[in-house]
């Protein structure tokens, strides 16, 4: 690993692409993503020199709920503690623009070999069952 460098609200929408199908196989359409990360309340991308190596981004509503989503570290770079520096930027800018003095969900969903690194980041793994629907727009 060279020079990390990270960089807030700055991840486009072909990086979020390139380096989710590295990771995650096909990702959504371009015009998705630029949707996606105009309306998305945080995002931090960190780089090896120019290379993409992680991203995270946080969604919700600044009150009440806080959702994280798309964690994606780079292979080859995973295990490096890439994926905290990218869960600890997050919790800061929730930390810095939630209320005062309250408490807020912080929310996200893991793939089951991930919640040991969720647990360590102080989250908790309940049995609720995580609803979902796909819909097709027309």
């Amino acid at each position: 690993m060279g020079v990390l460098t990270v960089k807030y609200n700055e991840l486009s929408a072909e990086e979020f692409i390139g380096l989710w199908e590295m990771v995650w196989g096909q990702a959504p359409s371009l015009e998705q993503t630029r949707l996606a990360m105009e309306h998305t309340l945080f995002r931090v991308s960190v780089f090896d020199g120019d290379t993409i190596i992680g991203m995270a981004r946080v969604i919700g509503d600044m009150g009440l709920d806080y959702y994280i989503k798309d964690v994606v570290v780079r292979p080859g770079y995973q295990r490096n503690g890439i994926g905290r520096l990218l869960i600890d930027e997050l919790m800061k800018f929730i930390g810095e623009h939630g209320v005062s003095g309250t408490g807020v969900f912080v929310e996200l969903c893991s793939s089951p070999e991930n919640i040991p690194f969720y647990e360590k980041l102080g989250f908790d793994y309940d049995e609720d069952k995580r609803m979902k629907r796909m819909y097709r727009i027309p």
